[in-house]
């Protein structure tokens, strides 16, 4: 009994003091915290080790890597600014207030770009095999998931080829993301040149543990002229669907122009951060066949502000007739929620595309406790029908839209490292428009009787995980 005793004040003595440290953390939200310390203070025993593992808000280790005073990193892309400003374009103010998104990422839109929306796995590949094919001088390839599968190992072969063709090839997945990939995947890789690295948040003794930061990015450039950024890991899912969930609906966008560029420099960072090298690539602006504005906007726990969560709600806030939003994932944070609500209140036509089944269950729980507040507020929510809704995509008013990684959880607003390509242009967002439109045919329109209907069991269940919704 004693022993028990002194088991239960060491556990609890831990817990309190590990609660003091997340309420004392300035990043995190105050939903975040009250999760945290009221899961430190009921059970240390699990808390404790959750929080070590999974509790750090922000990633100083990478902030410090990117940012230094004089590195390789900064040497290699120094005077980036004067190159690109003769592409740079001032939009009106009216188009979304795109000018407090620039300052954000401190990142300008660029003019003189073509753009191409791809839509599913079989557009999409072909695309991406299409630049790998183009490839002269290198190619920069980067996924959050990739798989030891049929498209996995086409993914791997082509770039096998590339790379003894010549063509420089640095190939970036996530550690986490891609648990299940053997090693021999990247030794075939690297036995052919190609240089392979994966991603993690943990690159030292001091982090040995912290795994609560992943690379959620999907990126490739080619030459620097050519880039693409979506949803679409690498796996036989994005073209055969998931046997128990049905067929995977998803979204890409191919680039072909300045803001290239930005999609080169996140990879960049992300490469220097794991290998702590510069590859030589170009830096030069190549003007692309069209002429639409297109911001990158990486976002991620090593920003100074929360990047895709402020992005978000600027977004919400700017729209003048519309805001439609897809996202697989639906768990937002207070912010987002007030701005949604307070869009339908300005009689803005507010439209959340959502999957009717999930492959997240403790998500997809969470989710219908936030849509009884949405729709009482009078948002839309479609439920998409045929199998995994995946695409994270926005369209605002006309002649806004975007296409890239953020899902609206608050993993993707706060702790991911993610990346959203914003295109300002009518002809795109029109494009984009129609996508949504087939998408909403396939879908059903949730009630709030969807929702308060359901079983008791189920209501408890969905407010219980909402509860933890800031730690999803």
């Amino acid at each position: 009994m004693t022993i028990l005793l002194v088991v239960l004040i060491v556990g609890h003595s831990v817990g309190l003091v590990t609660a003091a440290a997340a309420l004392l953390s300035p990043q995190r939200s105050a939903e975040g915290s009250v999760a945290w310390i009221l899961s430190l203070l009921t059970l240390p025993w699990i808390a404790v080790p959750a929080y070590a593992l999974f509790g750090r808000p922000k990633f100083r280790g990478y902030r410090s890597a990117r940012t230094p005073g004089d590195s390789p990193l900064r040497d290699a892309i120094e005077g980036l600014g004067d190159r690109v400003a003769p592409f740079r374009v001032k939009l009106p103010q009216e188009r979304g207030g795109v000018q407090a998104v620039e300052r954000l990422v401190r990142m300008p839109f660029l003019r003189g770009n073509d753009t191409e929306l791809l839509i599913d796995g079989e557009e999409t590949f072909r695309s991406l095999f299409e630049g790998i094919e183009k490839a002269e001088h290198y190619l920069l390839v980067q996924f959050y998931i990739v798989r030891d599968d049929a498209m996995g190992r086409e993914l791997r072969d082509r770039l096998i080829d590339r790379a003894r063709a010549g063509v420089r090839v640095y190939f970036l997945y996530d550690k986490i993301g891609s648990y299940s990939l053997p090693r021999r995947y990247g030794r075939e890789l690297e036995a052919a040149g190609v240089q392979v690295s994966p991603f993690r948040s943990n690159r030292g003794v001091a982090s040995r543990f912290q795994i609560n930061f992943r690379n959620h990015r999907k990126v490739m450039v080619r030459d620097g002229v050519e880039g693409w950024v979506g949803g679409l890991n690498v796996g036989d899912e994005y073209l055969d669907g998931d046997p128990e969930l049905g067929r995977w609906r998803d979204t890409h966008m191919r680039i072909e122009g300045p803001a290239v560029l930005g999609l080169q420099l996140s990879f960049l960072e992300d490469w220097f951060w794991m290998t702590e090298a510069v590859p030589e690539l170009s830096w030069e602006p190549v003007e692309g066949p069209g002429d639409r504005p297109i911001l990158i906007l990486p976002s991620g726990p090593a920003d100074e502000m929360e990047t895709a969560s402020l992005l978000m709600q600027h977004a919400i806030h700017s729209a003048a007739d519309r805001i439609w939003i897809s996202s697989p994932y639906f768990v937002p944070d207070e912010g987002v929620m007030a701005s949604l609500e307070i869009a339908v209140l300005r009689g803005v036509d507010v439209r959340i595309l959502v999957p009717e089944r999930a492959d997240v269950w403790l998500v997809h729980l969470a989710k219908f406790a936030f849509l009884e507040r949405l729709l009482a507020a009078g948002v839309k929510v479609h439920a998409y029908q045929p199998g995994v809704l995946h695409t994270k995509t926005l369209l605002m008013d006309s002649d806004v839209a975007s296409v890239g990684t953020v899902n609206l959880d608050n993993r993707s607003l706060r702790l991911n490292f993610e990346i959203t390509a914003l295109v300002a242009d009518p002809h795109f967002a029109r494009q984009v428009e129609r996508s949504f439109e087939e998408d909403f045919r396939r879908s059903r329109i949730f009630s709030v009787e969807d929702v308060i209907g359901r079983p008791l069991h189920f209501r408890v269940a969905s407010h219980a995980a909402h509860l933890f919704s800031p730690l999803l």
